[in-house]
């Protein structure tokens, strides 16, 4: 009766162990479980470069509240292509972007003029 017990008590160590790991997972794992989702489809180099990236980049929360950077064609397209409507913040970078551009801002001038553009929206 011991043995029995001795074995049903390895016997259930043996799948608890694994269980509370995959249940304990740090948020470098969890981002890792992500990126390697994201990832399928992709083979080589190319899914290597992904990963790397991926990992590096910040977690979705910091990117959500981060401003937009240089190319807000690039957020109206990915969210159109996702069928997502743009945030307010994205619509004035958008706004100002564009206007910036069909007055052929450039270098100091456009970021001087984009800073005053956001402010007053």
């Amino acid at each position: 009766m011991k043995k029995l017990i001795t074995i049903f008590g390895l016997a259930l160590g043996i799948f608890a162990v694994p269980m509370l790991a995959q249940a304990q997972a740090t948020p470098q794992q969890s981002r890792m479980a992500q990126c390697n989702k994201e990832a399928t489809g992709k083979t080589g180099e190319a899914r290597r470069s992904f990963m790397k990236e991926c990992l590096a980049s910040k977690p979705a929360a910091a990117e959500a509240t981060k401003p937009m950077a240089k190319e807000p064609a690039k957020a109206e397209k990915k969210a159109a292509a996702e069928g997502k409507k743009l945030t307010p913040q994205q619509e004035k970078m958008s706004f100002c972007s564009k206007d910036a551009k069909a007055k052929g801002m450039k270098g100091e001038e456009r970021k001087k003029f984009m800073s005053e553009c956001l402010r007053k929206k």
